[in-house]
């Protein structure tokens, strides 16, 4: 796992939550640009799903394999899931869906970041 990669995940959900949390103040239902943000997001975290699996195969350290990698798999299920729901709630409702599923990524992403470092599997 790379520091880098950790931080541009945490940046991309903080922006996104940002974001979400606007146009939740403005009671706006899910707009497209929400979409797009969440595919960035799923992109990143599909890149951070195969280094993450190839720096578990090339490492040293005591990380529990099994832990670390349905970490990364249920990181990148979340916001898939969580577009689903919201578009199948075009409301408010689905702008509040987004904004869980971002949120729950960014508390895996530190989760799985202790995991990484040993503090806890």
């Amino acid at each position: 796992m790379t520091p880098w990669l950790y931080g541009v995940l945490l940046v991309l959900a903080g922006v996104t939550a940002v974001l979400l949390v606007v146009d939740l103040v403005r009671d706006r239902s899910a707009q497209d640009s929400h979409y797009i943000a969440f595919a960035v997001l799923e992109v990143a975290l599909l890149v951070q799903l195969v280094v993450g699996i190839v720096a578990l195969a090339r490492t040293e350290r005591d990380v529990e394999g099994a832990v670390f990698v349905s970490y990364l798999v249920t990181n990148a299920l979340i916001p898939v899931v969580g577009a689903f729901f919201s578009l199948a709630e075009r409301s408010r409702v689905g702008t509040t869906i987004l904004l869980l599923a971002v949120v729950t990524v960014a508390g895996l992403e530190v989760r799985l970041w202790d995991v990484w470092g040993g503090r806890g599997a």
